[in-house]
Parts: structure tokens; C-alpha cells; sequence
């Protein structure tokens, strides 16, 4: 394989608005307007990235035993296998075109199947989709029957990358968010495949998360790469848990939440996911996932989109400062409804405005939005949970099995965490390291290289920055997950 050279200056964010390339377009083309509900990032930008911040840490630190990467798992990239060059933007997770796709898939009666055999729901979320689209606008399927265009999500790319083309792999975790990987068996199925006209041969190899990945001679001699998860799953394992029954949520642009089951897959009664939490040794441990496609972007849409804010910090002040007696509910479904209501259809809405309401209750509607669809997850889970047959290492009275362990940017908000606890009902914690998606990352690598403890001694690493206990009086709290219920309700498009 040819070697890697320097990457070429990085180009504008495909992702900023206006400038997303149309169907046809070469990955550096822009259009002045690109179609609602597309999402799109750079390649080129994205390894840039990533190359130039691992430099800075390698000139930073000392000496490095392992390299870890976690990414963004459902983010899907085609490239040429002589050149190493995308072929195409990346389609980013939260892209939306494929919805036609999977409304047809679901009236063809794939949707048992693939629930059963991948633990996904069909969605657009899912890179499967994202592949079938790129090789029917890019006339790339017969390219990519013969070998030479590969597929990835960001962790493969990157891989491709940093070994100059010798390593085509994937961990578990990732693997089990395409909608094409057989999360019981473990391999890829070949008749989801066939449906969307996806060829065997551009799919990366699957491998445990700390495991053998190549090494890099791109940050100053040869390092291993040793620890591959996707963003979530690096997350969980960076919270430590471990035990089944045990549960965190991530707060970023989008809200992820993980409860571990351990060993045996246990199939929602409640539109969730069943996903691969990690694998180790060749033993897989699975989870329920849900996923919230708007938390901290609701922040990011007062700012930028309504220029109530100057910047994320003034939303704790404005929520504080809220009229108590006003009911303003924000349904922040941007690109649809996620978990556990998977509406792609559905789009946001505000509710209970009056004359007198203001910025300051917005602000709060905004913030409180992600307590109130953690709350929607956390049922969901925990109903799954206490129903499965599977048996379970955790014992009732394990207490960390009813606490929420929380990270990821939002989690800084005091007064968000603190109505998630209202709304929940149980204590929020929040660790002393929440860049636990890195951490989770870190330690896969440390621990395939022999430097790190294996899961029981991180575990006992980890620490506690603060406990939030609910403090929200019974009927009030009641009360509100009244209006949030019947606001969801209107917004569906799917009854």
C-alpha cells in the first residue's frame, strides 16, 4: 500500500451551514444551500485533526506504551483503497436523507430481522443506510465488489491512516452500530448486506477493543495502537460500569445513555437498542442504548440560532431566574425524535408561551428538555431491566445499579444535573473526570499494552466529584413529566 503523505490544509467544516456538497460533488466541493436534515464533515479536516493533536500530545508528554482512539460511531466514510483519498464527505450520524430508504425497509418486513439479528431499530442513524446511499450516488458499487473502495466509520479511517493503508479494522462496538453486524454471532450478515447492495469486501475486519491494531511511524517512531470504542461505549467503560445494571449517560451535542447488561443481549420491549458495550478477551458484554439527538445543540440553537445567549455559560443564570409559575415546554426534536419514541419525522416545537414569557424561560425549556428525555431513556431502561429472563451478576441491592452516572460537557451545569435528579428520581452522579469518553479510550489501550489494571482495578479508580439527590416534590414532579408527556405527544407525526 502506498504510504501516507502530510495532509493537505483542512478544508471548511462540511458541516457549517451552507456550504454541504450535493450528491455528485467531489468531497471538497461545497453548495450555497445544502437539503434540510443532511449532515456532513470533511475527511481531510477530521485526519488533519486528529494528526495534528496527537503531535501536540506526543511532543507534550513522555513516553507513549499505546495509542487509543474512541470516535464517532455511526459517521461513515468511503475511500479509495490505492489512494487512500475519500471518495465523498463523511455523512455524519445525525443525517436524515436515508429516511426513505428506511421507511422502505420497514414495509418490506426487514424490521424484526434486523432488530433481532443487529439489536438496531431501523433509522438513518445507522451507517448501513449511509453506505447504500454513497454507492448509489456515486456509481461506486462495482468499485467496491472488487475491493477497491473500503468503508469505515472515523476509528477505521483514522486507523487506514495512521498505519499507511496496512490495517483495515473496526472494533466490536462500532461495528455493532451499522445495522450490518450480527452482534450475537459476531460477523458481518450477509443478507442485510445483500438487501442494500453492500459488498463483503469494503467492510473492515472486526477486532476487541483492546486488542491489535498496526502501529503508526507518523508521531516519531513506531507506536501500537492497542484500544478502538466507539464514543458511548468508551464512555461507559471510562465510568466504570462494569456490573450489569449499571448506567451513564453522556451529555454532548446529543445525549447518550448506556445501561450494561452483561453477557446476554436482552431484547427492548421498549424501541431501545441492544448493542455491544465492549469486547474483551473474545467475550462480549452487551446494552441497552438510547439516544437523544438534541441536548447540548438546544444550547448551541439559543445561541446561534436565536441569539438569546452570548454563550452556553449564561443558561444556568437565565434557568435560575425563570418564572416558576410558567409551564414553557421545548420538544427540541431538530432531526427528529430519537429514543424511545424514533420519529424521524417529528420536528421541535415550544409550548405554553404566553405574553409574558422571555428569554429566561426559554432558557430553561431548553435545559430542562434533556432532564425530561433522559427521564423518557431511563424508564424505558429500567422496564427492560427488570423484565429480562437474562440472568444477572448484579444484585438488587447493589446501589449502583439505581444511581445515573453522568459526563460529557452539560454535565457541568449544576441546574441541569439537578432536575435531572428531580426528574429522575435518583441520585446523579458526576465524576471528578468527565472526559470519560478519552479516559475509556486511554485505558483500553493501557490495558492491551500491559500498563493499566484490567476492569476491576479501574474501577476502583474512579471517584466521585459531586452526588445530585432529587429534591422535587412528588406531585410537582409528576406535574411536569405530565406536560412533557403530552408536548411529546403532539409532536409526534407516528401515534
Amino acid at each position: 500500500m502506498p504510504s501516507i503523505r502530510e495532509p493537505p490544509p483542512p478544508a471548511r467544516s462540511a458541516s457549517a451551514p451552507g456550504c454541504a456538497p450535493g450528491p455528485s460533488r467531489s468531497a471538497n466541493s461545497r453548495r450555497s444551500s445544502p437539503p434540510p436534515a443532511w449532515v456532513e464533515h470533511d475527511p481531510e479536516a477530521i485526519w488533519a485533526s486528529v494528526l495534528s493533536t496527537a503531535r501536540e500530545a506526543r511532543e507534550a508528554g513522555g513516553p507513549v506504551a499505546a495509542i487509543g482512539i474512541t470516535n464517532q460511531r455511526e459517521t461513515t466514510i468511503l475511500w479509495d483503497r490505492d489512494t487512500g483519498r475519500p471518495l465523498h464527505n463523511a455523512i455524519v450520524w445525525q443525517d436524515r436523507r436515508t429516511a426513505p430508504l428506511c421507511e422502505a425497509l420497514i414495509a418490506e418486513g426487514w424490521a424484526d430481522r434486523i432488530a433481532e439479528r443487529t439489536g438496531l431499530l431501523i433509522d438513518p442513524y445507522f451507517s448501513g443506510t449511509k453506505i447504500a446511499w454513497l454507492l448509489d450516488h456515486l456509481g461506486a458499487r462495482e468499485a467496491a465488489e472488487a475491493g477497491r473502495v473500503l468503508f469505515g466509520t472515523v476509528d477505521s479511517f483514522v486507523i487506514w491512516r495512521l498505519t499507511g493503508g496496512r490495517v483495515h479494522a473496526t472494533d466490536a462496538t462500532n461495528a455493532a452500530r451499522t445495522m450490518l453486524w450480527d452482534i450475537r454471532r459476531g460477523e458481518w450478515d450477509a443478507e442485510i448486506c445483500a438487501r442494500l447492495g453492500i459488498p463483503l469486501a469494503m467492510l473492515p475486519e472486526v477486532r476487541d477493543c483492546a486488542g491489535d491494531f498496526g502501529e503508526t511511524d507518523l508521531l516519531g517512531g513506531r507506536i501500537p495502537i492497542r484500544g478502538v470504542a466507539g464514543d458511548q461505549q468508551a464512555a461507559t467503560m471510562g465510568q466504570a460500569c462494569f456490573r450489569p445494571g449499571m448506567m451513564k449517560a453522556t451529555y454532548g451535542t446529543g445525549c447518550f445513555a448506556l445501561l450494561v447488561t452483561g453477557a446476554e443481549m436482552v431484547r427492548s420491549r421498549n424501541r431501545l437498542l441492544s448493542t455491544v458495550a465492549w469486547r474483551l478477551g473474545g467475550k462480549t458484554a452487551y446494552a441497552l442504548e438510547g439516544a437523544i439527538f438534541v441536548a447540548g445543540a438546544a444550547v448551541q440553537w439559543l445561541r446561534d440560532g436565536l441569539g438569546l445567549i452570548a454563550s452556553a455559560a449564561e443558561t444556568q443564570a437565565l434557568a435560575e431566574a425563570a418564572d416558576p409559575a410558567q409551564d414553557v415546554v421545548l420538544v427540541p426534536a431538530f432531526t427528529g425524535l430519537g429514543a424511545p419514541w424514533w420519529d424521524a419525522e417529528a420536528r421541535g416545537a415550544l409550548y405554553g408561551l404566553t405574553r409574558g414569557t422571555g428569554r429566561a424561560e426559554i432558557a430553561r425549556a431548553a435545559l430542562e428538555s434533556v432532564a425530561f428525555q433522559t427521564r423518557d431513556l431511563w424508564a424505558a431502561m429500567r422496564r427492560d431491566w427488570a423484565a429480562a429472563a437474562a440472568p444477572r451478576t448484579a444484585a438488587p441491592e447493589d446501589a449502583a445499579a439505581g444511581v445515573l452516572r453522568v459526563d460529557g460537557g452539560m454535565s457541568a451545569s449544576d441546574w441541569t444535573m439537578q432536575r435531572l435528579a428531580d426528574l429522575l428520581g435518583v441520585p446523579v452522579d458526576r465524576p471528578v473526570v468527565r472526559e470519560t469518553t478519552a479516559l475509556g479510550a486511554a485505558w483500553l489501550a493501557g490495558h492491551a499494552a500491559g500498563v493499566a489494571p484490567g476492569p476491576e482495578g479501574f474501577a476502583e479508580t474512579w471517584a466521585l466529584d459531586r452526588r445530585f439527590e432529587p429534591a422535587m416534590e412528588e406531585t410537582e414532579r409528576a406535574r411536569r413529566l405530565a406536560l412533557w408527556d403530552e408536548a411529546v405527544g403532539r409532536t409526534l407525526t407516528r401515534r
